[in-house]
């Protein structure tokens, strides 16, 4: 299936701190198109994980709208949106968030466990995602046995192992030294090729972020600049010419 357009409208989140709201997010209006590559960058503390843990429902806004494929996801019950999150988001994190007592397959399978899907088909499709990744001779290790790249890689099938249609990234290569990162980066962007979806990247590293179509500025909670949008509107100014 093609990615999943979304459409983030007025978004705010605010935290309680010491008996007083401190706001994150500050009313960031954002579209992006169904299949297309986004980079989320800024300095830390910009509220750029904060924006893709509310975008992924990880997080409740405390106001606004996210629409993703029509679905106002904000408006949805806990148990529609635990259904709606699992069948249609990806997750991909800084710290992989293995189950250590687990192997490669099992790990990679476990969306697909949790919603149900017969055990033998969800470890097929981890065992063919693990292969496309470049494990297919590691499928049996435990994370304890795999490198942090291998980790990455086992966390990313995970992410894909459902299908999904719009992908989140946090920090994907954070801990990975530079030629692991590298070859992660050249990887999700062959799997957004391959696969159509849509892709959220939030990223320090200038490389990645460059790998990108489109870049999203953001400090203190708001969206600073859009190269897209840039983009967009030097190209109507010079038709207009």
């Amino acid at each position: 299936m093609p990615g999943a357009p979304v459409e983030i409208i007025a978004l705010r989140k605010a935290f309680a701190f010491g008996g007083r709201p401190i706001e994150v997010l500050k009313g960031i209006d954002l579209s992006i198109k169904a299949g297309e590559m986004v980079a989320v960058v800024g300095a830390s503390g910009a509220g750029k994980s904060t924006f893709l843990h509310v975008l992924g429902t990880l997080d409740i806004a405390s106001s606004g709208k996210v629409v993703i494929d029509g679905s106002d996801v904000t408006s949805l019950t806990p148990t529609a949106l635990a259904a709606f999150r699992n069948h249609t988001i990806g997750f991909v994190f800084q710290f992989h968030h293995l189950l250590p007592e687990f192997s490669a397959v099992e790990n990679a399978a476990m969306p697909g466990l949790i919603a149900g899907i017969e055990r033998s088909v969800a470890e097929q499709r981890a065992t063919e995602l693990l292969k496309r990744v470049g494990l297919g001779h590691r499928l049996q290790h435990r994370p304890g046995e795999l490198s942090g790249g291998e980790q990455q890689r086992v966390a990313l099938a995970r992410a894909l192992v459902m299908e999904p249609r719009l992908l989140l990234a946090d920090e994907p290569t954070g801990n990975l030294d530079a030629r692991t990162g590298a070859a992660i980066h050249e990887l999700v962007v062959e799997l957004n090729r391959e696969r159509g979806m849509t892709m959220i990247v939030v990223t320090h590293n200038e490389d990645l972020a460059a790998r990108m179509p489109r870049r999203v500025h953001m400090a203190d909670g708001r969206i600073l600049t859009d190269d897209e949008s840039q983009l967009r509107s030097s190209a109507a100014q010079e038709g207009a010419v």
